[in-house]
């Protein structure tokens, strides 16, 4: 039998992260259309359909790392898991909420580095759970470079 547990962590949490994250971005909706954006910005309508591929993946990912790892390295590794949470869903309030596309853009790079260790965790303990993040670190370094070249269109 196989223990759920850390499936149901994992899901709880990233679903909370993409909540407060959609609560997050809700205010900032108007200013960012606003803002002159890279020609190479994916349209709109991609986000949703990406977040949902990536958060299910980030969920997965967790759980069978979580589910084949004991003692302290389950620790370590759920301490990492659930910075790299507070990281995704903090850049929507530091971006949309504050309006800080320079600070987001390094916040964005803190989760691009957090994300690549969370893979290389994952790895360690489970190979398709490392490849699972491999997504999740290109769409977040991808990010990066987008909150990059929107602070830079935006100096004020």
């Amino acid at each position: 039998m196989t223990d759920r547990s850390p499936y149901a962590l994992t899901a709880a949490a990233v679903t909370t992260t993409a909540v407060l994250g959609g609560i997050g971005t809700a205010t900032g909706t108007r200013w960012y259309r606003e803002l002159d954006k890279p020609p190479w910005q994916p349209p709109g309508s991609a986000f949703g359909p990406v977040w949902t591929a990536l958060y299910a993946l980030l969920a997965l990912a967790g759980g069978r790392s979580l589910a084949g790892s004991g003692g302290q390295e389950r620790r370590r590794y759920l301490r990492a898991y659930l910075a790299n949470l507070a990281l995704n869903a903090g850049w929507t309030w530091v971006f949309f909420r504050a309006r800080r596309p320079v600070a987001a853009t390094a916040e964005a790079a803190l989760l691009a580095a957090s994300t690549a260790d969370l893979a290389r965790r994952s790895w360690a303990v489970d190979r398709r759970a490392g490849a699972a993040l491999v997504p999740y670190a290109a769409w977040t370094t991808f990010a990066t470079a987008l909150s990059g070249a929107i602070a830079r269109r935006n100096p004020r």
